[in-house]
């Protein structure tokens, strides 16, 4: 008897072999163009947030120190993004800028992650009166437009960076509240739910282990796009006055010191304004790109 020889084996490709979803974000990644330009531009972000003081030219400048015979210097070698009406390097100061954006933009996520998702959670679970209690908190807050809610809380607490990213915080944890919901009410019934219940686990249980735990790509997506939209808000709150204060480099602060010279000296908003899109697009980028990731329909079998 003679032994058959088999085929050979098609070869495995390294990315389809990777391990979950750390195999598809790379598989996205190197396939989406925009994927790849939105991860770009946070890293950059990023970058600057994290070594900016290094990074500056002229840090000093960065965190408010003038230089009143550098007055409104066009972009040049010497200051590549120009100066501003006081001599302060507009480059430095965008750097600079870069860790308050960001870090008041994570805490708001955080904050508003952390009160709507266990509202929303429970919610969903347990359904009936309490469901109808909280879903009819949330539809208050949700009937004023977040921006001007925000305004309004930060005129009755004082305009700082603190008081705005508290405004934005309580008007951004209601999204997070009907995102859980929904997705808690679809899992309540699950048969996994179900056997828990069956076998006598207590809700308390219940919630954290088999509900959150599968509501987390939801709130992942939806919080990588909420931080590009705060940075927008924080910034258009300091644009009017009721966010960051002089001399703090915000980006919003920066474009409306600016606004009166665009004629004569675009620069001075141009470049701040520029920063803010970059970091905007690339997270919305960048959470388009996990949703495509996290859909069991974009996953290619």
């Amino acid at each position: 008897m003679t032994a058959t020889a088999l085929p050979p084996l098609p070869p495995i490709d390294s990315v389809s072999r990777g391990h979950g979803a750390l195999g598809r974000f790379t598989r996205v990644m190197r396939t989406d163009r925009l994927a790849a330009l939105g991860l770009a531009l946070i890293l950059l972000v990023l970058i600057l947030a994290f070594f900016g003081p290094w990074i500056a030219p002229f840090p000093a400048q960065g965190y408010g120190e003038t230089s009143v015979g550098n007055r409104g210097l066009a972009p040049s070698a010497a200051h590549w993004f120009g100066t501003d009406q006081l001599g302060r390097d507009i480059l430095s100061r965008i750097i600079i800028g870069a860790r308050p954006a960001l870090t008041i933009s994570v805490l708001v996520v955080a904050i508003a992650a952390l009160i709507g998702i266990p509202l929303g959670a429970i919610a969903g679970y347990r359904g009936g009166w309490l469901d109808e209690v909280l879903m009819r908190v949330t539809e208050v807050f949700q009937a004023f437009p977040p921006l001007l809610l925000a305004m309004v809380t930060v005129a009755i607490l004082g305009p700082s960076l603190t008081n705005a990213g508290l405004a934005l915080a309580i008007c951004w944890w209601p999204w997070y509240a009907r995102l859980v919901r929904a997705e808690a009410r679809s899992l309540r019934d699950r048969p996994f739910v179900e056997a828990a219940r069956s076998i006598g686990v207590p809700a308390w249980r219940i919630v954290p282990r088999h509900i959150l735990r599968n509501c987390l790509t939801p709130v992942l997506v939806q919080a990588t796009v909420d931080i590009g939209s705060v940075v927008l808000a924080a910034g258009s709150l300091a644009f009017i006055g009721l966010g960051a204060q002089p001399p703090s480099p915000d980006w919003g602060l920066m474009v409306a010191e600016g606004r009166g010279q665009i004629f004569t000296h675009w620069w001075i908003s141009a470049f701040p304004g520029l920063a803010i899109f970059v970091t905007v697009l690339g997270f919305n980028l960048l959470g388009d790109a996990l949703r495509d990731l996290f859909d069991p329909r974009q996953v290619k079998r």
